[in-house]
């Protein structure tokens, strides 16, 4: 009787364990009727797509075409290696068929068309600050690009990093779905700058260092640190000496519309689609971006020196 009633105990445990966890982890979404009859603009759209930077990983590899979205891209981590998808207007390889909630809340909320958790590869805990109209407008202008029948190539993450539902614990500690709200101590140009970089560029993405779960460190947001593949250095782009202390508003600007330093080194590797993307914004926003930038707390963070 004793050892029945420790086995029923134990199972009730267990059940109490899968039905909090099951709570705890089910994705949320943003609800379609948040998403009244609207004109949607394709301008702006184009714009949130260059600042956004969504030809940086989705465009097709071994092509200069920053508007075919066919995917490929291999994202090395600790955690595996993502594979970017397929974000063509395709109806089959890509997403022509989603709706616009289920595109707005992939990007937002990081859920999939089947209400599953997407993989944080894409930066959603960024994204999560992005307007709901600008998403809107970024769903329109994806809507008028050219499909790309390239199918998607599945990720390459072991177990149990490959068990999505366990995204949504992740979630609870990095994402809180709040918008982005404009400091009333900051003038309007460097709050637009703050949104380009924070919300739309995820800049912080890879200009900071990531804690074993792959969270951001806010002790070293943007003072830089390790690619996830491990295999080199994200810079320090705050205003520190390991930064970008000697760089002015006006370097930052110039880097950004044609990716060279004041020193006259031309940006290469990943940076190099990132600048391709910057080029195409209004000198105003580049003006933003670089405000921004230099208002931000200055941190430590210089490469380690090779021994």
């Amino acid at each position: 009787m004793k050892r029945r009633t420790i086995i029923a105990g134990a199972a009730g445990v267990v059940a109490v364990g899968l039905a909090t966890f099951y709570v705890l982890t089910v994705p949320s979404t943003i609800s379609a009727s948040a998403f009244p009859s609207r004109t949607p603009s394709i301008a702006n759209g184009q714009t949130i797509y260059n600042a956004s930077g969504c030809a940086n990983c989705h465009a097709t590899p071994g092509q200069d075409d920053r508007l075919i979205l066919g995917g490929g891209l291999g994202i090395g981590s600790p955690f595996g290696v993502f594979k970017v998808p397929n974000i063509s207007s395709d109806p089959t390889a890509g997403i022509g068929a989603w709706t616009e909630v289920q595109v707005v809340n992939a990007i937002m909320r990081g859920v999939g068309r089947n209400n599953e958790h997407l993989f944080p590869a894409l930066p959603y805990s960024s994204y999560q600050r992005m307007a709901l109209d600008d998403a809107r407008d970024l769903y329109a202008f994806m809507k008028t690009l050219p499909a790309d029948a390239r199918p998607s190539e599945p990720h390459a993450v072991p177990f149990p990093f490959s068990v999505r539902r366990n995204l949504g614990l992740w979630k609870l500690l990095f994402v809180d779905r709040q918008p982005f709200v404009p400091d009333p101590q900051r003038d309007a140009a460097t709050n637009r700058g703050a949104y380009l970089v924070d919300a739309l560029g995820h800049c912080a993405e890879c200009h900071s260092g990531r804690n074993a779960l792959g969270g951001i460190k806010p002790s070293e947001r943007f003072a830089g640190g390790a690619l996830p593949d491990g295999k080199g250095w994200v810079p320090n782009i705050t205003p520190h000496p390991d930064g970008l202390a000697t760089w002015s508003v006006a370097d930052l600007e110039f880097f950004f519309s044609n990716g060279l330093t004041p020193e006259g080194a031309s940006v290469a590797g990943e940076m190099a689609a990132v600048v391709r993307s910057t080029a195409q914004l209004s000198p105003a926003d580049r003006h933003a971006m670089a405000l921004y930038l230099k208002s931000l707390t200055a941190r430590p963070g210089k490469k380690p020196v090779k021994t």
